[in-house]
């Protein structure tokens, strides 16, 4: 196919270097078209890359606060000013339909505002330390340092927030970024790369590789002036990773199968099933906080039910650089072939398909099912995909046991007005996250996120993957009393 118009060209950020490689096209999940081509990585890429960041720990180290806030809210300009060009980047490489694209540019405008403010917040602490006999004198100071090169690993979804989720914190930090962006989506991460040089973060402390996925797990496993690896992706290939990084600290930002319960209690169903519509098949439920599972009272479930129903018949699935399509592709077509396995399989073993189902292609028309039962795919494990399954409660205790009787926990929703209720659900439920009166789906960015079970390890949102970046250290004072 002809590369379409304003397709980009891309080269290999590597320090203070652009690298020529092999090539690497990136086509459309929507129509093949091709988005643009860039180069791949190679080991010796990488190599260069972590010399360079070795090489600049000192000078990010010393960047005054000020100076890091400062690039920050320039970075965060250069984002409202680029908006529509990040988005039209963001709906051509990952095929997410244009509005939502937009908002994701919003959120990551929010991010680096967020980090901007937090760099100045990293403080420390004095501690008495002439508390025994013999000790009189004595103080201790702690600060936080950065930790070192920083390398991240970031998935197709959200190519422009996600990446801001390690970018920011590590700016503020102080810690080199060695960024590998997914293979689909590596050109909102390389134009970020360079609206952060443009911004003033030194050039050496900087790296956007994109890498093939044997040769991150090398840099993950060998190369041990690495210091920490934030990871966002699939719990099978994350947890691989963290087996492979020997003594590197590792923050994972899992999948899941996050779950909704509606009580009978609740006053609006209308607006609740298109709340719900919204979270389980927005970009093709493609997001780890994507709605999978709904238990509803039974004393609302067929009302409830049937408006969700309702309001998918309504959603647009089309072209994700048309202003009305709601849900655009799956990313690959192998994904899709996968969802709709699923679904079939699904089918087969009893669950009743209510709506959609279909794929064309890559596309998937939104998918409702009921009677679902564990041991099904599209039940235990996280679909990634446009499908939603609702089922039937007696008991809010028997609800709360659906939620958990899963391998993820990383958000889940609840809707009841009931404070004993709710505590309860905030005390039992197995995940990162409650989200109380909406969806699981619903994030804002300077929350902490993150997940228990195979849903990952560590917190990300500004203030807390600052902390996760950087480390404490003691400095104790003797004898100057």
């Amino acid at each position: 196919m002809k590369m379409r118009p304003g397709a980009q060209t891309g080269f290999l950020l590597c320090g203070k270097e652009w690298s020529d490689g092999e090539a690497l096209e990136v086509r459309s999940p929507w129509d093949q078209g091709l988005v643009g081509r860039t180069t791949q990585a190679t080991r010796a890429d990488a190599r260069q890359a972590v010399q360079h960041a070795v090489a600049s720990i000192r000078r990010t180290r010393a960047l005054p606060r000020w100076k890091r806030r400062e690039i920050l809210e320039d970075v965060a300009s250069s984002l409202i000013e680029q908006k529509e060009r990040f988005a039209q980047l963001i709906a051509a490489e990952a095929g997410k339909p244009i509005r939502q694209a937009r908002t994701e540019v919003d959120r990551s405008i929010l991010t680096f505002k967020t980090a901007s403010e937090e760099a100045t917040r990293i403080g420390g602490e004095t501690i008495p330390l002439d508390l025994t006999e013999g000790n009189e004198g004595r103080w201790g100071l702690v600060q936080r340092f950065p930790v070192g090169p920083v390398l991240a690993i970031t998935p197709f979804n959200f190519p422009l927030n996600l990446v801001a989720h390690k970018a920011a914190p590590a700016l503020a930090a102080g810690c080199p970024l060695i960024l590998k962006p997914a293979p689909q989506t590596p050109f909102t991460a390389l134009a970020l790369g360079e609206v952060i040089l443009k911004a003033g973060w030194p050039e050496e402390a900087l790296a956007v590789l994109p890498l093939s996925n044997a040769d991150t797990a090398w840099l993950a496993e060998k190369e041990d002036r690495i210091k920490l690896i934030s990871f966002t992706g699939s719990a099978k290939v994350g947890w691989d990773l963290k087996a492979r990084s020997s003594r590197k600290k590792v923050l994972l930002e899992l999948g899941g199968n996050s779950a909704l319960i509606v009580h009978n209690d609740w006053p609006d169903l209308e607006e609740a099933a298109q709340r719900t519509a919204a979270a389980a098949f927005s970009y093709a439920g493609q997001s780890c906080i994507s709605v999978q599972r709904v238990y509803v009272h039974r004393a609302v479930f067929q009302t409830f039910l049937w408006k969700v129903v309702d309001a998918a018949k309504k959603l647009v699935v089309g072209n994700p650089l048309d202003e009305k399509t709601d849900i655009g592709p799956i990313i690959r077509l192998s994904d899709a072939e996968r969802i709709e396995s699923w679904i079939q399989e699904a089918v087969t073993a009893g669950a009743k398909l209510l709506e959609g189902g279909q794929r064309t292609g890559s596309m998937i028309t939104p998918t409702i099912l009921t009677g679902t039962k564990p041991g099904m795919k599209l039940r235990d494990e996280e679909v990634f995909g446009p499908v939603v399954a609702i089922e039937p409660y007696d008991d809010f205790e028997d609800a709360l046991a659906e939620v958990n009787h899963s391998k993820y926990g990383l958000q889940a929703g609840l809707l009841t007005r009931d404070a004993g209720r709710i505590l309860t659900a905030y005390r039992e439920l197995e995940v990162g996250a409650l989200i109380v009166g909406d969806t699981p789906s619903w994030r804002l960015d300077p929350m902490p996120y993150g997940g228990v079970k195979d849903s990952g390890l560590g917190r990300e949102g500004l203030r807390y993957a600052i902390e996760e970046m950087t480390e404490p250290r003691m400095l104790v004072m003797a004898g100057l009393h």
